[in-house]
């Protein structure tokens, strides 16, 4: 099906506002259509919208640092291909101002402002190392909580719609249901409850 750019690009940027600059995990995961395939080539394939809610609150929560940077995006025939870059500010006086390893992503618009599928790929050495120096920062700031570490002081310039300026609240904190994870196996068994 083809669908007007002007709608995907649209959508698009809704998506983005509510999800990585929002954080409001909860309304993005309803912006999937109901059967929505997503594969995230770390985590693994998930089928529909209850396992993309459950993975993306699990996943967020277990590093509540890192937020979406977006670079670019492209689109065409309902496609959306962007590069982003995961996030980590440094909370220490010592070093650069953040971290970032870098993700790209397809996203394929079904229309009435939903999407059908997505594909993810990121880099894991760099999530890897990022997260060594990460960890040394936190140490010499002295932070010991997760909360403390969710800042996000450096969003994009533009578009708009690609940053958040009010503190973060992302909707994880309400899921006392849902633990922070960081590893695929922590997923399958979430899954495998889910599907029970």
């Amino acid at each position: 099906m083809k669908f007007d750019r002007r709608e995907v690009e649209a959508e698009f940027a809704r998506w983005w506002s509510i999800g990585n600059a929002g954080e409001d995990w909860a309304s993005w995961a309803r912006l999937y259509t109901p059967d929505a395939y997503y594969i995230d080539h770390f985590w693994g394939p998930l089928h529909g919208r209850d396992e993309i809610d459950l993975w993306i609150h699990a996943v967020m929560k277990g590093v509540p640092e890192i937020y979406g940077v977006l670079d670019w995006y492209t689109i065409e025939n309902g496609i959306v291909t962007f590069h982003y870059r995961n996030r980590r500010d440094n909370p220490s006086d010592e070093g650069p101002p953040y971290w970032d390893f870098a993700g790209l992503s397809v996203l394929w618009y079904a229309g009435d402002g939903l999407w059908s599928k997505e594909e993810d790929f990121w880099d894991r050495t760099g999530a890897r190392d990022t997260s060594v120096e990460y960890a040394a920062a936190c140490e010499r700031a002295g932070l010991t909580e997760p909360l403390q570490r969710m800042t996000r002081k450096h969003w994009p310039d533009a578009p708009s719609w690609a940053r958040h300026e009010a503190p973060p609240s992302p909707s994880w904190l309400t899921r006392d249901d849902v633990p922070g994870i960081t590893k695929p196996r922590e997923l399958r068994d979430l899954l495998t409850r889910l599907r029970d």
